[in-house]
């Protein structure tokens, strides 16, 4: 309890400590950090959508055959060369940013989520076609949770990469509040630069040992099950 707890507060004390010593306004940088968690938690929700969605329909048969390799051809597109076209579509807005964060964390999802799909025993498929679930039943009742140790080990590469998408991409587009402005601020000073990578990776290790890290033990002990 204590050693979640600790996880828990770690980045917070991080960022009031951090803010006191290199004298910069504690309302701003904790307004930066959730605008940017805000964006990239508003990515991540539409990614699993249409990454899931994806997999589903592409993971098997004719369409499989046809869409993967189209779809592993899309995941080495280098995102950030469509990155000035879509700020001269979208402007330097929320939107292109959340766009791109998509993008960058879809991949990772949909590729993961493909292979749990795959690697399913046939006597679980069996079990479920001698059950007769169809329609949303099967979707719910067998796909959906089978599916889960790939969504989740793919939310830790995809969030991971996403994280250093989100920086890169609210600097490069601009837009107001956000690490990328809180960077882009101080980027004259080495050592608050320094602290601010430092303050970022704790909040990272700490959401990977506080969620992430039990829910794939927890879905691959049902798995086992």
């Amino acid at each position: 309890m204590a050693v979640t707890i600790a996880f828990v507060v770690a980045p917070f004390i991080f960022l009031l400590a951090f803010s006191r010593l290199a004298h910069i306004a504690t309302a701003q940088l904790f307004t930066d950090a959730s605008t940017s968690i805000v964006r990239l938690v508003i990515a991540y929700a539409i990614a699993v959508a249409l990454a899931w969605a994806s997999a589903v329909l592409f993971y098997r048969g004719r369409r499989a055959a046809v869409a993967l390799p189209i779809f592993d051809v899309l995941q080495s597109f280098p995102t950030f060369a469509a990155l000035p076209l879509a700020t001269l579509a979208w402007g330097r807005s929320d939107n292109t940013v959340i766009i791109f964060l998509v993008i960058t964390i879809i991949w990772p999802l949909f590729f993961s989520i493909v292979s749990s799909l795959k690697l399913v025993h046939k006597d679980l498929e069996e079990a479920a076609e001698m059950s007769g679930l169809t329609g949303f039943d099967y979707l719910y009742l067998f796909l959906w949770p089978v599916s889960i140790p790939g969504l989740i080990t793919g939310s830790v590469i995809g969030l991971g990469e996403a994280w250093e998408a989100l920086v890169a991409t609210e600097i490069i587009t601009g837009v107001p509040n956000g690490l990328g402005s809180f960077f882009q601020t101080f980027s004259g000073s080495v050592s608050i630069t320094a602290f601010g990578i430092l303050g970022l990776l704790i909040l990272i290790f700490s959401l990977n040992k506080l969620v992430w890290l039990p829910l794939l033990e927890n879905s691959h002990q049902r798995m086992e099950e």
